[in-house]
């Protein structure tokens, strides 16, 4: 049995998980220990990367340990130790890149640099065994994109967002409104009382043959809808955050929609193709329930992995080091590894400029 200690230090989540594989190839985690940093971020409406970056270490040690004695094992049993080496906030990144090395030298184990965007794009095979290739929407607070997943260190950028990503896009929305941090579970709450016909907002490069996303527009005509109106009852909050729900939900769908169609056009064999859907912003059950409802229309599977494996989790960077190492493609250098800030999983994707903000591939 092959067992690997993840460690996940991005954003705002400190995480240690230990995951398995026993000689049938069957997955399964023994331990995922996560410890959210909302209370220490949330009057400041947002992560505050220095605040992350000191509650990374004072808590990793501590959930590291928590991690190994919940999985039943000690550093002598592990096979190797995965760390998130990027992207993200450089200050987390280092804390956790930086306490892996540590762990596997003193263990004499080795080390395996993962990429956080890997980690989400692979954890379908961890909970649902998929098999290559699938289509990938990642939607979360940094990165709205949808790539191809052709294998193991194999993916191609279809699509990204042209401004903010869409839980960028959704915590802006919710400080706009008054609404507590983090945005999105605010939103979405406020959204159920809500009338979404009340404002007709945009719905973002609608029926454009590009692939890409934006958001900045919908955003704006938030911003100018709230000011029109102010002061804001908690009727007109309602109202207004679930029109921003649905113009979200519905150009996710306009767009994705012409993903799947690219996917079976590139892919007629395949019997059930599936889009995974990834990211803190899947856990948002209108958006899933329209996904599940476009993909039953193009008789294709929407695999969405447990909410607990949708956010930031170590689960995910365990398993991507154990796809890493059965495909034989972990590095020799690891130790000199480097933590990067921006680190895109398609390296030959061209940067995507737009809104006044500079090209960025991760």
């Amino acid at each position: 049995m092959m067992r690997i200690l993840g460690i996940e230090t991005s954003c705002d989540e400190t995480a240690a998980s230990v995951v398995a594989l026993d000689d049938a190839g069957t997955p399964q985690i023994l331990s995922n220990v996560v410890y959210s940093q909302i209370d220490d971020h949330a009057a400041f409406g947002g992560v505050v990367p220095e605040i992350a970056a000191r509650a990374h270490v004072e808590a990793l040690d501590g959930i590291v340990a928590t991690a190994l004695a919940e999985a039943g094992t000690v550093l002598g049993d592990i096979d190797g130790v995965a760390a998130t080496a990027g992207p993200g906030l450089i200050g987390g990144l280092i804390v956790g890149l930086m306490t892996a090395k540590a762990v596997a030298a003193a263990a004499g184990k080795p080390l395996i640099p993962v990429n956080h965007l890997e980690g989400h794009a692979l954890t379908a095979r961890l909970t649902d065994g998929l098999e290559f290739p699938y289509l990938l929407l990642l939607v979360s607070g940094g990165h709205t994109q949808i790539i191809l997943v052709r294998g193991v260190g194999d993916y191609e950028r279809w699509a990204s967002t042209i401004d903010d990503a869409l839980g960028e896009a959704f915590d802006k929305t919710a400080k706009l409104l008054g609404l507590p941090y983090p945005g999105g579970p605010n939103v979405e709450k406020q959204a159920l009382a809500g009338d979404p016909s009340r404002f007709a907002f945009p719905r973002p490069l609608r029926g454009e043959a590009r692939l890409d996303f934006s958001f900045s527009g919908l955003k704006t005509a938030v911003r100018q809808a709230a000011t029109a109106i102010a002061p804001l009852s908690r009727q007109d909050v309602c109202d207004i955050c679930a029109a921003f729900q649905l113009a979200v939900t519905e150009t996710l769908v306009e767009r994705v929609g012409r993903s799947l169609a690219r996917f079976r056009g590139e892919f007629p064999t395949i019997g059930e193709p599936a889009l995974v859907v990834a990211g803190g912003v899947a856990a948002n059950k209108a958006i899933r329930t329209a996904l599940e409802e476009l993909c039953a229309g193009r008789s294709m599977r929407l695999v969405a992995p447990p909410l607990a494996l949708c956010t930031d989790n170590a689960a995910m960077i365990a398993w991507a080091g154990i796809e890493r190492i059965r495909a034989r493609m972990t590095a020799t250098d690891a130790m000199t590894f480097t933590p990067r800030s921006r680190w895109p999983l398609d390296e030959d994707a061209a940067p995507l400029i737009g809104s006044g903000k500079r090209g960025a591939k991760a």
